[in-house]
């Protein structure tokens, strides 16, 4: 369909690199095309329906956004409320979405929505949604804290009706599907935070090197080179359990419980760099006139989006079998 058809490992190798853009906005929304709103519509859907979207949208010719989240259904996606009601061979989408990076300029979107009144885990299906179709409303573009680059909507569906033949794979099967996607989403922003956080650690090292404070520099001070030292341990002992999680991925192994624990460890230690380094800049890394203030507020998403640290553990928990069964 237009890919090269590599495993995985490619992705990751692609997010890293990424990092060297100066923001985190834009490494997210390329994150979004390739390895959020896509997956599944290339593993379940027809021929038809990946032709359609799949290979524009690989080309860079369409932007994809995805419609999972919404103003009471964060993380928790098995509580949203869009419905997609079957009426002939059309769906018949009403309620909305909130949260949706790239919603203002995208051509379509991967939608979550419920197709029936079953169980919450068995009820939901995924739908290619175009978006230029009557009813949709994009309401606004949400003004963040950070990736401030990234346009992040929110939608509304009044009526809006699409093909049946638009669903991606089996109807009901749309939880699992996400759920799956979720996987590499979370992979993706775990490799996306490595090289910025090198980068700030090493720019942080270049500034406290020269400046001077009471007649000796910055990093002179132990306190400062120690932190720092420990600080690039940690991003290292992230790297190191990312690259086995993606191994055991590619080899076909259930890597849920690894995916949440490097997902848990890349937003707390996203924060605790940033907010590390910011400090040893003192004033001037209060201003906007410097990388750290900016990534201090770009990558305090990571502990948030694509499910929270607190999700993460529980899932983590639920591997361990700590938690009471129900």
């Amino acid at each position: 369909y237009g890919g090269m058809g590599l495993d995985f490992s490619y992705n990751v190798a692609v997010a890293e690199e990424l990092g060297n853009i100066r923001c985190g906005g834009i490494p997210m929304a390329i994150g979004v095309q390739a390895g959020m709103a896509t997956p599944a519509l290339t593993r379940f859907g027809s021929d038809a329906l990946k032709k359609e979207f799949l290979v524009p949208t690989i080309a860079g010719d369409l932007v994809v956004c995805l419609g999972v989240s919404e103003a009471g259904a964060g993380s928790d996606v098995a509580n949203i409320k869009t419905t997609a009601v079957r009426k002939g061979d059309e769906y018949v989408i009403n309620g909305g979405k909130m949260w949706t990076t790239s919603g203002c300029q995208a051509d379509w979107m991967c939608l979550l929505a419920n197709t029936s009144e079953g169980p919450p885990h068995r009820n939901k299906s995924l739908i290619c949604l175009p978006m230029n179709l009557p009813g949709i409303h994009v309401a606004k573009k949400i003004d963040k804290l950070g990736m401030r680059s990234s346009d992040t909507a929110q939608i509304f569906f009044e009526d809006v009706r699409v093909p049946s033949k638009n669903l991606i794979g089996e109807e009901g099967k749309g939880f699992t599907y996400q759920m799956l996607q979720f996987q590499e989403e979370r992979l993706w922003a775990v490799a996306s935070v490595l090289t910025p956080l090198e980068t700030i650690i090493q720019e942080t090292i270049d500034y406290t090197r020269q400046r001077k404070v009471f007649d000796q520099t910055v990093l002179h001070n132990q306190a400062v080179h120690f932190r720092l030292a420990e600080l690039a341990t940690e991003v290292e002992l992230l790297r190191s359990l990312l690259y086995r999680t993606v191994a055991l991925y590619v080899e076909g192994n259930d890597m849920t419980k690894f995916a949440s624990m490097a997902k848990l460890k890349a937003g707390r230690l996203a924060r605790e760099v940033t907010d590390s380094c910011l400090q040893f800049w003192g004033g001037m890394g209060f201003t906007s006139e410097v990388l750290v203030s900016r990534l201090y507020r770009d990558l305090r998403l990571t502990s948030i989006g694509g499910g929270t640290d607190e999700t993460m553990l529980s899932i983590i928990c639920k591997y361990m079998e700590t938690l009471p069964s129900k």
